[in-house]
C-alpha cells in the first residue's frame, strides 16, 4: 500500500534550474569552453561535483574540479535565495499528502545549504519528515541511495513509496529504488520518450489527485 511520498527539489518544487544552468554556463565560461541549452539537459539531476567533472572531462580541461563546483554552488545559492519562485502546485501537493496522512520526504542532489534556504523560501518544513542529500553519498542520482536512504529514514518500505521527479537522472533513481515515479518535466521536454519509464507523467503538480494516485497504487 502507497504511504509515502518523497519529492526531489530542484526543478520540481522550486524554479531553480534556470538557475543552475546560468550558473554552470558561466563558470565554463570561465574555462572558455560554452554548452548548449540541449547539453545542460543532458546532465541535470547529477550533483555539482559530478556535472563539473563530466564537462571537464569532455573539454579535456585538466584544472581542478573543486574551485568550479564551490563557484558554482555560491552563485547557485545567492540566486535561488534571491530569485527562486515555488513552482505551480507546491502548496497544492504538499496538503494534498498530509490530509491523506502520507510519510512526506524530501531526497535531492543538492548540498545542505541550499536545501535550508529552498526549504525556508518555500515554508515546507513542517511537512518534511525527512530530509536526504546525495551531497556526501558515494554515487550521486542515477544512483538511487537517496532515495533509499529517504524511505529508510521515514521507516518505509520503497515499495510504499512515490517519487516526484523532474530529471531523467533522477527518475532512473526512483525506478531504481523500485519506488512509483511521478515524472513533471521541464515543458521542452515534455514529448521526449525517454519519460515513458515513468509509472506517471504530468505537466504540473497541480494535475495530481485521487484516480491517479489510485492508479499508482495498483
Amino acid at each position: 500500500m502507497l504511504n509515502t511520498v518523497i519529492f526531489d527539489m530542484d526543478g520540481l518544487l522550486i524554479d531553480s534550474e534556470p538557475l543552475w544552468e546560468k550558473a554552470g554556463i558561466a563558470t565554463l565560461a570561465q574555462y572558455n569552453v560554452a554548452i548548449t541549452q540541449d547539453e545542460y539537459h543532458k546532465t541535470t539531476g547529477l550533483r555539482t561535483q559530478e556535472w563539473i567533472e563530466y564537462w571537464f572531462r569532455h573539454f579535456s580541461i585538466t584544472a581542478p574540479a573543486k574551485p568550479a563546483v564551490d563557484i558554482i554552488i555560491e552563485k547557485a545559492i545567492d540566486s535561488i535565495r534571491e530569485f527562486g519562485k515555488p513552482m505551480p502546485g507546491v502548496e497544492y501537493i504538499f496538503n494534498y499528502f498530509s490530509e491523506r496522512g502520507f510519510k512526506i520526504g524530501l531526497a535531492t542532489s543538492s548540498p545542505k545549504s541550499l536545501i535550508d534556504v529552498v526549504v525556508a523560501k518555500l515554508n515546507i518544513g513542517h511537512y518534511l519528515q525527512a530530509i536526504t542529500s546525495a551531497e556526501h553519498l558515494p554515487y550521486g542520482k542515477p544512483h538511487p541511495q537517496v532515495f533509499l536512504n529517504c524511505a529508510e529514514a521515514l521507516n518505509s518500505s520503497p515499495l510504499e513509496c512515490i517519487c516526484f521527479e523532474d530529471s531523467f537522472n533522477g527518475m532512473i533513481a526512483a525506478k531504481g529504488a523500485r519506488m512509483k515515479c511521478v515524472i513533471i518535466p521541464a515543458p521542452q521536454q515534455r514529448n521526449e520518450h525517454k519519460w515513458e519509464a515513468a509509472d506517471l507523467k504530468l505537466s504540473s503538480l497541480l494535475n495530481f489527485n485521487d484516480l491517479l494516485l489510485e492508479r499508482l497504487g495498483k
